[in-house]
């Protein structure tokens, strides 16, 4: 599956893959330690919902206008961070996972970003300037164990990939055990596509054998059946969660659901932790 994030920017996956993100961190930074955030496939940073790419899908219709528009005070941070990158009422630019870090940024954090496509890069460069982020270009998986364990005593590694290459789940598979070696009590963040639940169901198996103990999901499925051939949702692995995040983490998941229900539908956003 190609998940392209130009095509995609502000979709309801991004609205859920963000609102976690930052309730994430927040929790961790409950604690005054300093945090290493790593974005393994950081993208360009920064997106046009008005360009050609956007428009020809117009997901963010069903994402971030809807979180937009949705009373619930649970989604305040989610759209804080937008509006911080906008003027004016509505959003015409959407923030990535790059920005969205660095804004959560406090005195004694540090942001590494990597993104290999030499495009993207050169644009997250631009981006990112004026920020205390380092960009890096390399192979995300070798990226990724490369910087573990990172200097500061915690921190947090976001896999963001667009799922282009057949393998990509076997070489997250492969990569997060060994990265699970080197870093044990490390905070990992995985977002994926969901298709159909019969695939996916065979790759949560393949990670439950990994035998990380504290492993959790959460899924976001737009439909209450199966869309053959179509992106039916989104979700999140997370290694690791701190309870402070786990512990808010129902109320959200329901805020969350309720604005992005496509009509017709119930909608579902659920968590458990894998192996339970």
């Amino acid at each position: 599956m190609n998940y392209r994030h130009s095509f995609h920017a502000g979709n309801s996956a991004d609205v859920v893959k963000h609102s976690l993100l930052i309730a994430l961190v927040r929790a961790l930074q409950l604690k005054q330690s300093a945090l290493t955030l790593i974005d393994t496939h950081a993208g360009c940073g920064l997106y046009d919902l008005d360009s050609d790419d956007a428009q020809r899908t117009g997901e963010s219709t069903q994402g971030v206008l809807r979180a937009f528009a949705h009373p619930d005070p649970l989604l305040n941070d989610y759209c804080a961070a937008v509006r911080a990158v906008n003027v004016g009422a509505e959003p015409h630019l959407y923030p990535g996972s790059p920005q969205i870090l660095a804004q959560l940024l406090r005195p004694q954090d540090f942001l590494i970003l990597n993104e290999k496509h030499p495009e993207d890069v050169y644009t997250l460069r631009g981006v990112m300037r004026g920020t205390s982020a380092a960009v890096h270009q390399r192979d995300a998986y070798e990226l990724w164990l490369a910087m573990l364990p990172p200097r500061t005593p915690r921190g947090v590694v976001v896999v963001d990939p667009p799922y282009e290459q057949l393998d990509e789940r076997a070489r997250i598979t492969a990569t997060l055990a060994a990265a699970h070696r080197k870093w044990a009590h490390g905070v990992t963040v995985i977002w994926y596509p969901l298709k159909d639940r019969t695939t996916h169901w065979r790759w949560k198996e393949q990670l439950r054998k990994l035998g990380i103990p504290k492993l959790l999901w959460v899924e976001h499925w737009l439909y209450d059946s199966d869309q053959a051939g179509i992106y039916n949702g989104a979700g999140l692995f997370i290694v690791n969660p701190p309870y402070a995040f786990t512990r808010a983490l129902p109320p959200l998941l329901e805020a969350l659901r309720a604005a992005l229900v496509p009509e017709g539908h119930e909608g579902e956003v659920t968590s458990d932790w894998l192996g339970d």
